[in-house]
């Protein structure tokens, strides 16, 4: 899959569902209401990537307060990773982030996600704020990372 065989559109919560399910590292998908409860009276963005008329990536975020908004949710299905989807999901988002009036954008992740953690270094994400893990089965791959970037 090449840049030319994918594109990205605002998209349905269905669309993101239909990516949700087939994530391997989601021992837990977000349900439809999960979302809608999330969103609810937010101004939100909901991208996705298709490629073929198929929903293959997804970038989901809101506006948590002020000029702040927050990537919540991404996934990009296993057969299409490493391909530039999701950075292209991320720019498209800063765009519009920008275009909103939005100064910064956070996101959070986990340290066992280091693919996604590269990323956003590498587009001057920087780390704002690390949550330890709660339970002692947790490992230092469950360490969440909070990221920041100012538009």
């Amino acid at each position: 899959m090449t840049q030319a065989q994918w594109h990205i559109h605002q998209g349905s919560i269905e669309d993101m569902l239909v990516v949700e399910q087939q994530i391997p590292e989601f021992s837990n998908p977000k349900t439809r209401e999960d979302i809608l409860q999330r969103l609810a009276g937010r101004k939100y963005l909901a991208l996705v990537a298709s490629c073929d008329g198929q929903p293959v990536a997804y970038k989901l975020g809101y506006e948590q307060a002020a000029q702040q908004f927050y990537s919540w949710l991404g996934a990009v299905i296993p057969a299409c990773r490493g391909k530039g989807v999701a950075r292209a999901l991320l720019l498209e988002q800063e765009h519009w982030c920008r275009e909103q009036g939005f100064s910064h954008i956070e996101v959070k992740t986990m340290n066992r996600f280091k693919t996604m953690m590269q990323m956003l270094v590498s587009h001057d994400y920087h780390i704002a704020e690390l949550t330890h893990p709660a339970t002692p089965t947790d490992t230092l791959l469950d360490v969440q990372i909070r990221f920041r970037k100012a538009l």
